[in-house]
């Protein structure tokens, strides 16, 4: 299977991306030239890696018969980049937080099951970076 991302110079120093259709513009900030007419392109991986671990857990949970019992669902992802050039990251750590309805208790051993599934089998993202050597560590909170 083979994917191919547009990414079109929009001037200066911003860019578009064609992701399956969606338009994503992104820039970098006045300080380094640019107009911040979008978001920076780093923290994509970021977002990437919170979406992809979220679908998957909210997708198992289902099947748990667990996902009915959630009012909200959070993935916050953080990494730590290095100072110098060429800057990237060299930690990300995943916070799940997990709100429950109506004050119902939720089950955290399907939660932890349902995190553990995503990033040790499933998460595509996560073990790209896991391979890249980026050191990943998470946590889950329930509320």
């Amino acid at each position: 299977m083979s994917e191919v991302i547009k990414t079109v110079w929009k001037g200066n120093m911003a860019f578009e991306w064609d992701v399956n259709g969606h338009k994503i513009m992104i820039d970098a900030v006045e300080a380094v030239g640019g107009e911040n007419r979008g978001p920076q392109p780093k923290p994509f991986m970021l977002a990437s890696l919170g979406g992809c671990t979220g679908m998957d857990v909210i997708s198992i949970l289902r099947k748990m018969k667990v996902s009915e019992k959630l009012d909200d669902f959070t993935v916050e992802v953080s990494g730590e980049l290095t100072t110098e050039h060429p800057k990237h990251y060299v930690s990300m750590h995943v916070n799940y937080i997990f709100t429950a309805k109506n004050g119902e208790e939720l089950p955290f051993e399907k939660l932890k099951k349902a995190v553990s599934l995503s990033e040790e089998r499933y998460c595509g993202v996560s073990e790209v970076y896991r391979k890249a050597g980026i050191k990943m560590t998470s946590e889950i909170t329930v509320k």
